[in-house]
This record gives C-alpha cells, structure tokens and sequence, in this order.
C-alpha cells in the first residue's frame, strides 16, 4: 500500500444495529473503490471484515475490522464495528479513534438498539455522524418513514438528505447527489440526469442544504439572509463545515444498498467531503497518567511530539498479540523506541503494518492520523498510549459499562488448570468489557460480560490459546448472618495418653450493622490466659469463611468473648481455636440466622410495545419496579432485582423484545432472603454436601 499523509486521510467507525448491513455495505466499498476484484457475502464466510473462525461460524461481526479503502488518492479508514450488544466495547473504541461516526441504518427497521447506543457513544466522544440508511432494495423499505424516525428519536439533531433513492424496494435504481442534482444508477460512476417527476422532491431536498450550509458560519448566513441564495460552491463547503462541526448537529444522511452495490460510489465521495482530515481535528493529549494533569488540545500533525492511542489487542497463539493504534500526534515508524508513560516502560516497535481484516501490509511509516497495527508488544496493552520520554503522553480512556452476564469456569484438565489464569488476564487486557475473578465467597472462577455470546467467544478464544474451559452458572455470593444476641459456650477435652487437650470458651453474639466483624475481650479475672484470646478469634473466624448454614461467609457479627477455664497443662492453642469455633456455632444457630442475597439496580431500555411484559418478568423475578419513563421514544424500567434472578436476563430479554432490548445491572446492597427461599438454597447446599461426602 502507498504512503498517505494526514491531509489524504479519513477515518470513519461504521455503526449500527445488528444485521444493518455493515459488513455487506463495507464489501461494496471496497469492491467499487477497486481494492477487490469480487464481493464476498456474510453467508458464506467469505468477507474481508469477517475473518475470524468465530466470526465465520456464527455469521455476524464479534469485532471491529480495520478497512483501509484506497478511492481517489485517499485511504479511507473504514472500522467496521460488531452491531451485537454484546460487543459494545469494541464499537466504543472504535468511535473513540475514528474522525466521524457512520450510522448505518436498516430502510426497513429504522432506528433500533443498536443505533441509539452508537449515537450514544458518538455524543460521548463528541463526534460528527453521519447516517447510511442502508437496504433502500428491500421490501417495505422506506427512506422517507426512516429519516421520520430517526428525527423522533433524535430530535435535537437536524438530518439532511444528501442523497436520495431512486426508487424503494425491488424498484430501487439509483440515487440522486442532492447537491449536484445529478442521478447515479447501478453500480457505475457515471452521473446522468435525474427522473422528471423527482424534481420536485430534489427541489426540497435541496433547499434543505441550502439552509444547513448557510448556518454553517455568520458569514453564509448574512448572505443567505440578504440574497436568499448561495452559490455552488459555498452550499459545499458550508454543509462540509457544518457535516464536520459534531457541535452543529448536522447530521448528512445518504442512502445505498450494500447488497445490490448501488450509491457506494457516490457515498465514498460524500466520504471524502464531510469527514475531516485528522489534520483539522483536535486532540487533547493528557501529559501525565495521574490525576494532576495537564490538557494540550491541538491540531493533528507530523511535526509534533508521537503519541499513537492503542484501541485493540489481539491474541494469536502462533503469532502473539498485535496491536492496533491511531496516531493523534507525529508519526511512527518501524523499528523506533517509544515509551508508555502509563507503564513508565519503552516500547521498541517491530515491523509498522496497515492491516486490512486479516491481510497484513508492511510499512515503514504512519503519518499523523492513521491507524495501523504492530506485532508483539511487550508491555503496551489496550487504552495505553506510546509517546517518547521528552514527550510523555496518555490519551484518555474510555469508560465501559459493567458486566451484565457470567458463567464460572472449570480447567478441562490439570493442564489447563496451571494455563486458566494466564489466557483470562489476556483476554480481559484484550477485552476491557470482560472481567474474570477469584470469587471469595463461592471459590469460583468467575468470567463476567456483556452477554451470553460475548462469553462464548470470550471461552472459544480461550481455547484456540490452547486452554479448554467448561462452563456453568455461577453460584450466588450469599452471606449468613444473625438477626439477634445469643450466647453459647463449649468445651473442648481430649485425652488419649499423654498431653491432651483443654479449652472452655463462654461468648457472646450479636447483629452489628456497621461492620463485617467486631471481636472483643471481656473476659476478667484471667480466666483465660491472654495467649488464647486471638487462638479463640482464629478459629472463630474459621467458620465465618466457611458459613454454617449454606457454605457461605458470615457477616456483621460482632463476638464478645466473657469467660472461660484453662487446664495448666492440656489448654494449648489448637483446644481453644476448636472451643471457640464450636461455641461460635452453636450461638450462631440460637441468633436467628438469616442468608442475605445481593440486589442489583437493573436498567431495562425496550420498545414501548414490550414494557407490560418486561414489568411483569421482572417482579416475577422477586423485582421491586422503581419507576417507568420514557427515553427518546423508547420505555426505561428501572428496578431491584436480586441477582439469582437475573443470571440469564439477557436471554429471556432477547425473547421477549425480539433483541431490541438491553439493560445495565449494577450491584445496590444485600438484602435478607425469603425464608422460604432460603430453605431451598440451605437444602440444596446440604445436597451437594451429602453428594461430595
């Protein structure tokens, strides 16, 4: 591939819900940019994007692709993005790196889910959008109902029309340059004169350019105002300005069909008119990685200090990992020595690649504003940044949302025992949407996500690592604790020749509401020896990590110790950590014992169509409804929910919106469970007891 240099650079995120045509439109790109000689089909496994096995195997996209489409002397920086919920991190790093955020949306669904959260993460990161109301081929497409629609659901936002269909439907030919006012049918390039009885409509398409491009800048709208008109060229620039500027919120939509390959010719051309050069983007460059820092907003370019943003981590176990970065100051070249401030750490980089799927291309250099990848970092991970000693710099991380799925992991074999712990930290420093702990309470390997297929990626990646995972549900973090004061006692004796055992232990339980654990001593007159008072709290706490009713850890207990006897010779320190663990327990089953379950604050976002239904799941999931509302034409449910009732929520949701739900679920507090529940988790405890024994 040929050197570019910042100016002939543009780098756009596709977006958009699931099954919108991404991948497919993407295709239709590159084929008619010349980059390929054929278009391959999702169907088959045969696309550029999709090249990964998973990928091939499940037909939909489960990480962004890097696309570079070389049209007109320019690459085009084309991040395909997953349109799965599941891997909303990937779309967010994505549009974190990219220069303006492409919104691909079905003619024949309109706006969904998936389109909201990519707006969403567009206004996070303050970027330009613009819309590709893509399918215009199928039936009971309609462009006119779709941009109806997305100015519901956005209202704030103002949508232009800079392409038009030329037809809907399996009518569907050509589109229309709004701007030129000239049609492009079928696959060419060639331009031609529109239908007569579209006039009209490219009448009033027009003068809403007009319009947009006058309030690009005083100085157009002074013109438009006194001469109600604008000349060619400043109706061009002025709605570049205005497609460029994310605070305008003017948002250019086209309109295309990645599956017949017509209008990408005429989109890759809108490409390079209302994205910006990085060049004419600022960055703002962080220059210490603690919270005392100092911004540097400043244009992209090649002459100043390198720092290149690192987005995407992926692992190979033949290859190892390559890392994919965007330059957002100076350039990088192959063989160079950078160094990441965040891990104080230089960095010597290997062989510069422009990647495209998984073709790589060998460079020797990246300008200011590209995005490429390298092989075999050493200690660079995903959100660092690389820069140089005299110039260290972080760029900001973006902020991801906690997990909402898990499953417990078990080795397939010893072997994969002593490798489990290695492949989980790789994948989360590839992935920061996953998490994996050592959970304290259950002894569990926990690997948590943003949904079922997010994990079954997450453990098939495992396995091409060469670790064999088995999953299953987790168990649930319950805790035992006591709900009045009781007292108990008990003595441990054992003689069988020679020194025994001695340790009588009187306590004291009772409920403490502001502390896990309080131990005291309030034994008098040396009844027992200060020696024995912690052996007494050893074993005592022994049996708080072990649970007496369910197996689980015991909680806001406070334990008075009050009197007690000795032996002059037997009493040692192992008679009294089982004289106090015994004693413990016998307190503890006269104190009202309770298990205590946590509560999840959970955030359903679902048509309005299906909020009676996702009402009445949720509080037959023991959910206590907090409030309804409604989010850009869209019903918010929010609720308590215990977290053993939303182990598969992301399934059942899935069911009963069609896909078109998602939800956040954030952990609140521990609550007592009903006693009738608690008899089923004690016996099933007891069960599992009884079947290891």
């Amino acid at each position: 591939m040929k050197e570019y240099t910042t100016e002939f650079i543009r780098n756009v995120a596709l977006v958009g819900h699931q099954g919108a045509g991404k991948t497919s439109l993407t295709e239709a790109l590159l084929f008619t940019a010349g980059n390929t000689t054929r278009m391959g089909k999702v169907a088959d496994g045969t696309t550029v994007s999709d090249h990964d096995e998973e990928e091939k195997a499940r037909q939909l996209s489960i990480s962004t692709s890097l696309i570079p489409i070389e049209f007109q002397d320019h690459k085009i920086n084309v991040l395909d993005t997953p349109g799965y919920t599941d891997f909303q991190g990937e779309v967010k790093n994505a549009v974190r790196v990219c220069d303006s955020v492409v919104v691909v949306v079905d003619a024949v669904n309109g706006p969904e889910v998936g389109t909201e959260l990519a707006w969403q993460f567009a206004d996070e990161f303050n970027q330009p959008i613009l819309v590709v109301i893509n399918k215009i081929n199928r039936e009971n497409a309609s462009f006119a109902r779709t941009l109806e629609a997305l100015h519901v659901r956005f209202p704030e936002y103002k949508f232009i029309p800079v392409l038009l269909p030329i037809g809907e439907g399996s009518a569907f030919k050509g589109v229309i340059n709004v701007l030129t006012q000239k049609a492009y049918y079928g696959t060419g390039a060639e331009r031609s004169e529109p239908p007569a009885e579209m006039l009209p409509e490219i009448e009033k398409a027009h003068l809403a350019l007009v319009e947009a491009a006058a309030e690009a800048s005083n100085e157009l709208v002074e013109k438009y105002f006194e001469t109600q008109t604008l000349s060619f060229e400043e109706i061009r620039d002025g709605m570049r300005m205005a497609a460029r500027d994310a605070d305008l919120k003017t948002v250019p939509v086209l309109v295309a069909s990645g599956e017949l390959n017509i209008g990408t010719y005429p989109l890759l051309e809108a490409l390079l008119v209302y994205v910006s050069p990085p060049s004419q983007r600022r960055v703002a460059l962080q220059n210490k990685p603690d919270e005392e820092v100092q911004f540097l907003d400043r244009p992209q370019s090649d002459d100043k200090p390198p720092a290149a943003f690192v987005f995407k981590t992926v692992f190979d176990r033949y290859v190892g990992t390559l890392s994919y970065f965007r330059i957002f100051s100076g350039k990088l070249e192959s063989g160079h020595t950078y160094f990441n401030a965040e891990k104080g750490q230089e960095e010597r980089l290997g062989q510069l690649l422009v990647m495209r799927g998984k073709e790589q291309m060998p460079v020797p250099v990246l300008h200011s504003g590209d995005i490429g990848a390298v092989a075999k970092l050493s200690v660079t991970q995903t959100n660092d940044t690389l820069s140089t000693k005299e110039h260290p710099f972080v760029i900001r991380k973006p902020t991801y949302p906690d997990p909402i799925y898990s499953v417990a992991l078990e080795p397939k074999t010893q072997a994969d025992g002593t490798k489990m712990g290695t492949a989980l930290t790789q994948l989360v420093q590839a992935d920061p949407t996953l998490r994996w702990r050592q959970d304290p309470a259950t002894k569990q390997v926990v690997l948590s996500g943003m949904g079922d297929i997010h994990i079954a990626v997450a453990v098939a990646r495992a396995e091409r690592m060469g670790v064999g995972l088995t999953t299953s549900v987790p168990k649930v973090p319950y805790r035992e604790t006591i709900t009045k004061v009781s007292t108990a006692s008990y003595r441990h004796k054992k003689q069988t020749g020679g020194a025994g055992q001695f340790g009588e232990v009187h306590l004291r339980i009772e409920p403490l509401a502001d502390s896990e654990f309080e131990y005291v001593n309030e034994v008098v007159g040396g009844a027992i020896s200060q020696t024995f008072i912690p052996s007494i709290e050893k074993g005592i706490r022994s049996v708080m990590e072990q649970g007496v009713l369910a197996g689980c850890p015991i909680v806001n207990v406070k334990v008075a110790v009050v009197d007690g006897k000795m032996h002059p010779v037997d009493s040692k320190d192992i008679a009294f950590q089982i004289a106090g663990r015994e004693a413990f327990k016998e307190a503890f089953l006269q104190a009202a014992p309770a298990l205590q379950e946590p509560i999840m604050l959970v955030r359903v976002v679902v048509p309005e169509e299906n909020m009676g239904d996702v009402i009445s799941d949720l509080t037959s999931r023991r959910g206590r409804v907090l409030g309804m509302d409604t989010e850009k034409g869209r019903s918010v449910v929010t609720a308590y929910v215990p977290l053993a009732e939303m182990q598969r929520y992301s399934n059942d949701l899935r069911s009963m919106t069609g896909g078109r739900g998602v939800y956040t679920m954030t952990f609140d507090r521990y609550e007592t469970v009903p006693s009738h529940i608690a008899q089923q988790v004690i016996a099933a405890y007891k069960a599992e007891q009884s079947q290891n024994a």
